[in-house]
């Protein structure tokens, strides 16, 4: 069976999707068999790995309406290497729809596990809210990737996030845990993240992962031209600290085995 990590923060712009799309590129880099999983209605890991979103008859809100199963619609991203199950503006309509469907809060989870055994990791990319397809990755999920800047606001949504991810575990899915939070777009010379770092790994521990995403130019030009920042340039500082970070995920998964 495969790794699910959900991808996920409430807050936009801490880099979710940025990481989405490299570590998977990295993991597949790593000999790893990914499929990464775009839940975000704006389509952007979609984009970011060279797949047209506009263009698409199937995405994976038909996954979620089950009007398609997951193996028909998932495409295969040339740039990164691994499959995608895409997105686009259709997504935004699966709440209204799904609200008054049974079992809507488990429709990924099942449309997966026809699947799961093709990959070694599941990365889903959720949406930058606490709704009902936040709560779709997480049913899903084993375990939860938290991307977070290290400054004063990102400390105080992330407290809601952990409650919420308390509530699905107590209610939908009893094995879902915190896998790690992930510091990105650091810069080392600034006090106030270098403060919140280090409360992160006190109050975390062990959670925090090592590897620290800097801020890096590459990594915001490589989706405009629909390729992980792998692909665009692998010796970036960006595609470094990507391919660290899968080496410490693969290292964290075999240590749970």
């Amino acid at each position: 069976m495969p790794k699910i990590l959900a991808v996920t923060n409430q807050k936009g712009g801490v880099g979710k999707t940025t990481s989405s799309v490299n570590l998977a590129a990295s993991l597949t880099a790593q000999g790893q068999r990914v499929l990464l999983v775009d839940l975000d209605p704006q389509g952007n890991a979609t984009m970011g790995c060279g797949i047209e979103k506009r263009s698409l008859r199937h995405t994976v809100y038909h996954v979620l309406l089950e009007l398609a199963p997951l193996a028909a619609v998932r495409q295969h991203s040339v740039s990164g290497k691994f499959d995608l199950l895409p997105a686009n503006r259709e997504l935004a309509g699966a709440e209204v729809e799904l609200v008054d469907q049974p079992q809507r809060e488990t429709r990924l989870k099942k449309a997966l596990a026809l699947i799961a055994h093709e990959y070694d990791y599941v990365l889903i990319d959720c949406p930058p809210a606490l709704n009902l397809l936040t709560v779709n990755g997480l049913t899903a999920a084993h375990a939860v990737m938290i991307p977070m800047q290290c400054e004063y606001y990102a400390l105080e949504g992330l407290s809601d996030l952990v409650n919420t991810i308390k509530k699905v575990r107590t209610n939908l899915n009893p094995t879902l845990e915190i896998e790690g939070l992930l510091r990105t777009m650091f810069d080392p010379r600034n006090t106030l993240a270098q403060q919140v770092s280090e409360q992160l790994k006190q109050h975390f521990g062990a959670k925090v992962y090592d590897t620290v995403i800097p801020r890096n130019i590459r990594l915001a030009e490589a989706p405009s031209h629909g390729c992980p920042v792998l692909t665009y340039d692998r010796n970036s500082k960006g595609a470094l600290a990507y391919n660290a970070l899968a080496i410490e995920v693969v290292q964290r998964a075999l240590a749970e085995k």
